[in-house]
């Protein structure tokens, strides 16, 4: 079985053990990047990190979906869904 997921506090020490830096620098670093990520895709762009993937926006148009408890069908309106593309390398890297 997997290990539970890296936290942010986790993601931040490691980060900055890699950047030769404090926790403070690396945790600003992380929060900008996470902050031009949701504003780039927020407003329909897409963002790629190499080696890790792309993350972009996709509209989804009005469809009929289906309640499972109840069976009752019902139209639902059209709305956005952010996607995440795993890059070749990371895939490549993980069944290595």
């Amino acid at each position: 079985m997997a290990n539970k997921p890296m936290t942010k506090t986790q993601l931040v020490a490691a980060l900055a053990e890699k950047m030769d830096a404090d926790k403070k620098t690396a945790g600003a670093a992380l929060d900008a990047v996470v902050e031009i990520i949701t504003s780039e895709v927020s407003e329909g762009g897409a963002v790629t990190l190499p080696g890790v993937g792309k993350i972009y926006c996709r509209e989804r148009p009005e469809r009929m979906v289906r309640n499972p408890a109840t069976g009752e069908q019902f139209q639902k309106e059209a709305d956005k869904q952010v996607k995440v593309t795993i890059a070749k390398a990371l895939k490549d890297s993980v069944n290595a």
